[in-house]
């Protein structure tokens, strides 16, 4: 696993071992920075459900401000600490060691967040969904199985766009703009 693109391109991360996380392949994160491209200067950035912090860390490569990585498991906080570390990003973000659902109401979300659950656990897209369509970030990124059908709208977000390969789908809403 590498970053992508942007001022850290081409650098390793290192990924927890076993099978607790599923890394969002290098391809997909490819095409959605390609799109987020004119969207991300300067934007906040939250990662939850962050694993080894692959997603926000590209963020950060290119151009967001500060990133929120949000997770829980402890060898996938080790990775991402190690991975912060090695590219000396620990100024620009902070890591909240806990659920995401302990935090969903906790939080102030704005700029981009990204949200990518364990794909079996269905409640934590529909707690997200809830809690995020009321708060409406700018933009909302949520990476799920194909098989899973999200709603149209949540709250005072809608979804415009769906970027698909193979069965990572990753749905963006936005405030009824697209």
């Amino acid at each position: 696993m590498r970053v992508i693109g942007g001022e850290f391109a081409s650098r390793k991360l290192v990924a927890p071992k076993g099978q607790h996380t599923r890394p969002t392949p290098d391809r997909l994160r490819e095409s959605l920075f390609s799109i987020l491209a004119p969207r991300l200067e300067q934007q906040p950035f939250a990662d939850l459900y962050c694993g080894s912090g692959a997603v926000g860390i590209e963020a950060l490569s290119r151009g967001a401000r500060h990133c929120l990585f949000v997770e829980n498991d402890k060898a996938a906080l080790d990775a991402l600490r190690q991975n912060l570390a090695a590219l000396k990003l620990e100024s620009r973000c902070r890591v909240i060691p806990r659920s995401v659902r302990s935090l969903l109401d906790a939080q102030r979300w704005e700029g981009i967040v990204f949200v990518d659950p364990p794909y079996d656990q269905e409640e934590d897209y529909e707690a997200c969904l809830a809690v995020l369509g009321q708060q409406a970030p700018n933009l909302l990124l949520l990476q799920h199985d194909r098989r899973l059908k999200l709603p149209e709208t949540a709250g005072r977000l809608v979804r415009f766009r769906q970027l698909k390969q193979g069965d990572n789908w990753v749905s963006f809403y936005g405030r009824g703009e697209a």
